[in-house]
């Protein structure tokens, strides 16, 4: 042996052994009681772990919201280590699945090292997460058995920290108290995510936030794990930890084999525990957590044929209680092995969590070759089945086949003057014997309802760069796209060059048609006639429709002048400057015009709006006059923003001038999550705004301040049981006592009836505007004004609202009717599709519809406005109002049923509230 190979064996030996423990850079064990980390503590770690094991690669995968480095350590054995391109290389060519065959895939399977996503820290307060993945990180790089040496030479494990900016905020707000037995998660002033909190784990389909948009792409992107594990907390009462596999339903889309994974590796969780003595793991009907959402952290990766795990665990620094459940203590399929009630600790949470993290490594590393070739064999699923005719199985084609058979049936018991026998048996299912096989071939092999090939964006539609947006949304999550270079026919009709075209003959098609496609909601009742069981998040997302995007679906293989988008490569939605004449026009239909007049207006430049649509413009598009500071703001528009302004030699007539408005922005102590999402957009749209808080609006004095004043859901509370939302309403006001900073007091207290309401109605008698989103409408109620409740029936003479065994809608989405033509509308198609979460809906006074003093905006014009998710008794909907305009002495109040500004989602309707943050002179 050379003498420069023993030094270096040495070396690696030496840096190995001088791996530093947590306590020794912390002060304190991970896990101790009364003891958090912070970010930067925790950043300063990673860094010394890496300079000190030859095991590690320290990753800046970007920035963070706040601006702060979001770090992957990246443990393995030093031989893969030094291999990581490599790696990582065959672990893209198998998830893709594209140009190998069979006999390549098991190969490169033999070849390739299984790749594990670990994360932790999402959810802030949960702070297990981020600590676990500390532990983890020590023990990977610590260990010497036999176990951790054979994981380390068979898989590469990506440690992610998943919200820097979170553990920074809580770890500090926690440690604050100098006494220990003082310390408390409780009463964060802020959100934990600069702008979205809790709802950071929903962005990952839309991925608008930069901690997301760095974690989609080491995911979807650059590694592609065949597992991700997303630490949470906290599990169900009477348990430890809820896991895998999850509850019913799972989405259509999935491919079989990942769901029979899941439930594989879920077995090597709860074996693990079991075989540690480690009581507690629930699991299926044990939880609320199910497979059937996507937009996750978590649940996003079942899209792209990943096996994702979520555990959610019991735990926190200041010591806690596993209360008596006395109906989970019989052990069942759901939980084999009960925890009894006792006194629970954090470091118990953490040796719970790297048990798990070991038996999903465990996993990975004896079944390395076979999670490679499977992810290999789903993909190449998907591309076959986007290569030909291929019907998916979903609720509304079952249901077609049974209604088929029962109207035979009639038919023929009509003919025969008597009661046809049925083969169907209570609940819906079918005797011994089933149906005939013609009615399964009458709806699963009927060319119409063929699943389709794929999907066209053409580049002359009103709003492209909102398509591109859409596009965009895609190419972060690892979906491949197409860009047509020329021109192109496809059944008749012509598409220019810069279509976007998105095939479904790929390995993401799961994700692709979730995008594209409705999501088909089962009807889910815990019993026939019961109450619903409600879907964990929403029932229906489908991004294209609630983006506004206009796409052609094909169902036939086509082809053009396609140029492949190289993967992960953002698109620019840029268009050619106007030489302007009299002036420039910039369409009302495309929502980055107000990012442009925002831009005009604080540079002084004179913009109106014209009244009356036409040559390819919506009502209320925006006139600006040539010369001054307009052309540089124009070309910056279309180079940058991709907005195509039109030139006009003569001003048009009828314009009216536009002004900023002094916006506000109601928030509330902690943060609202809906508040927090609609200053992201405000930002990113250039509206400036003030957040206020319930003690500005109950000071008074608001029209001196305000033109225009926002309530996102949750901010009025409810009126006389009216109202009614996602979120309810009142806000959360925030400690009344004097254990908070200074800064943050001014936050404290809730909107209310007797003193917040009094003073909005004064700021609307004196002109001022409000706009209302979800279940803040009710300040409609608490107004007096000429609505009421449409979702009531009458019991006993009384009016009360209709029960969820009757009506149902969990968060969807539904097709609604537009008046275009009122100002608050301007630049919307006459129908549109909408997010609806058990949103409002009314019933407007005819006498008020007279006069005038109440216009409807928004409602439903029959009863199956259901376009995706799931929506229970939809017939109720026909005819009532969603969204309306009413007068208010001098001002207006809006008021938006529906969730119009949703999770920064919801392009389609952003303009609802856009037309009214831009002052235009009566």
């Amino acid at each position: 042996m050379s003498l420069s190979l023993l030094f270096l064996l040495s070396t690696g030996i030496t840096r190995a052994q001088s791996v530093p423990t947590p306590k020794e850079h912390f002060g304190f064990n991970i896990g101790d009681n009364y003891q958090l980390a912070t970010y930067s503590q925790t950043e300063a770690y990673f860094k010394k772990l890496a300079a000190t094991s030859n095991r590690t690669k320290l990753v800046d995968m970007g920035r963070t919201e706040e601006g702060r480095t979001q770090w992957m350590l990246v443990v393995s054995s030093p031989d893969n280590i030094a291999k990581l391109d490599h790696y990582r290389k065959i672990s893209q060519l198998l998830a893709h699945a594209e140009d190998i065959t069979d006999e390549q895939a098991r190969a490169l399977a033999a070849e390739g090292k299984a790749v594990i996503w670990i994360d932790g820290g999402l959810h802030a307060t949960e702070t297990v997460g981020a600590h676990q993945l500390i532990e983890t990180a020590y023990t990977l790089t610590s260990r010497k058995d036999a176990e951790t040496m054979r994981i380390l030479d068979n898989t590469i494990i990506l440690l992610v920290h998943a919200n820097p900016d979170g553990q920074e905020l809580v770890s500090n707000w926690y440690m604050r108290e100098a006494k220990p037995e003082k310390r408390s998660l409780n009463s964060l002033p802020r959100l934990y995510e600069k702008y979205a909190g809790h709802d950071n784990n929903r962005d990952f389909f839309m991925a608008n936030l930069k901690e997301t948009q760095n974690m989609n792409r080491q995911l979807y992107i650059e590694w592609l794990p065949q597992i991700m594990y997303n630490h949470h907390q906290a599990g169900p009462a009477g348990s430890v930890v809820a896991g895998a596999p999850y509850r019913d339903p799972f989405n259509y889309v999935f491919d079989p084999l990942l769901m029979t994974s899941l439930d594989a590796v879920g077995a090597a969780m709860i074996n693990r525990l079991n075989v540690e003595g480690k009581p507690g793991y629930t699991q299926r009907t044990g939880s609320t957590f199910s497979t059937w959402y996507n937009g996750g952290l978590r649940t996003t990766t079942y899209f792209h044929n990943i096996i994702g795990l979520l555990t959610e665990i019991i735990g926190s620094p200041t010591p806690s209680e596993v209360p008596l459940v006395p109906q989970r203590l019989i052990p069942d399929g759901a939980t084999p092995n009960p925890v009894t009630p006792q006194k629970w600790y954090f470091r118990q949470s953490i040796d719970y969590s790297i048990s798990l993290n070991y038996a999903v490594l465990n996993y990975a590393t004896r079944y390395r070759d076979e999670l490679l070739y499977n992810i290999y064999k789903m993909g190449r699923n998907s591309i076959e089945r986007g290569s030909k005719d291929y019907w998916g199985l979903s609720p509304k084609r079952i249901d077609a086949i049974n209604t088929a058979y029962q109207n035979d049936q009639k038919k023929n018991a009509a003919a025969r003057g008597s009661q046809a026998l049925s083969t169907e048996a209570p609940g819906g299912a079918f005797r011994q014997g089933g149906v005939p096989v013609k009615y399964f071939d009458s709806i699963m092999k009927d060319r119409a309802t063929r699943d389709p090939r794929g999907f066209i964006l053409p580049a002359d539609q009103s709003d492209f760069p909102t398509a591109t947006k859409f596009i965009n949304a895609l190419v972060r999550t690892g979906v491949l796209v197409h860009k047509a270079t020329a021109d192109f026919t496809i059944n008749g009709k012509k598409y220019p060059a810069g279509s976007y075209v998105v095939k479904t003959n790929q390995a993401f098609r799961p994700h692709v048609l979730d995008m594209f496609e409705p999501q088909d909601h089962p009807n889910d009742f815990r019993y026939p006639g019961g109450p619903p069981v409600a879907p964990y998040d929403a029932a229906g997302w489908t991004l294209a429709y609630l983006m506004g995007v206009e796409f052609d679906r094909l169902t036939e293989d086509f082809d053009g002048p396609f140029q492949r988008v190289p993967y992960g490569e953002l698109q620019q939605p840029a268009a050619q400057p106007a030489k302007a004449s009299a002036g420039y026009v910039l369409n009302s239909a495309a929502n980055n015009s107000f990012l442009v007049v925002n831009d005009l207006l604080k540079a002084g430049a004179p913009v109106f709006r014209t009244k009356e649509g036409g040559n390819g413009y919506a009502a209320g598009s925006f006139f600006v006059p040539a010369g001054g500071k307009a052309k540089g703001i124009i070309e910056k528009g279309a180079a940058e923003y991709g907005i195509t302004s039109a030139t006009i030699a003569k001003r048009p007539a009828g314009l009216k001038p536009v002004k900023q408005l002094r916006i506000a922005l109601w928030d509330t102590y902690g943060g609202s999550m809906p508040s927090g999402w609609l200053r992201f957009l405000f930002e990113q749209f250039h509206f400036d705004a003030d957040v206020i808080y319930p003690p500005t609006i109950d000071s008074g004095g608001l029209s001196a301040k305000y033109d225009v004043i926002v309530f996102v859901g949750g901010a009025i509370p409810a009126a006389g049981g009216e109202g009614g939302g996602r979120f309810g309403g009142g806000g959360f006001g925030g400690p009344q006592n004097d254990s908070i900073p200074d800064e943050f007091r001014g936050r404290r207290g809730r909107i209310t009836a007797d003193k917040s309401v009094p003073e909005l109605k004064k700021f609307l008698e004196a002109g001022g505007q409000v706009v209302t989103i979800g279940s803040s409408t009710s300040l409609a109620y608490h107004l007096k004004l000429p609505v009421r409740n449409a979702l009531v029936e009458m019991v006993n003479g009384e009016e009360q609202r209709l029960p969820n065994e009757k009506y149902y809608i969990p968060g969807s989405v539904l097709r609604a009717s537009i008046d275009s033509t009122q100002k608050a509308t301007w630049g919307l198609p006459t129908a549109c599709d909408i997010y609806f979460d058990a949103s409002p809906v009314f019933t407007l006074s005819p006498d008020a519809l007279a006069k005038g003093t109440v216009k409807p905006l928004v409602w439903f014009t029959n009863g199956k406005p259901l376009r995706s998710g799931w929506a229970w008794g939809q017939a109720y909907l026909q005819g009532g109002v969603t969204a309306f305009e009413a007068q208010v002495g001098k001002g207006k109040l809006y008021a938006f049923g529906p969730e119009i500004t949703f999770r920064a989602q919801t392009h389609g309707t952003f303009k609802m509230l856009f037309n009214q943050l831009i002052g235009v002179a009566e």
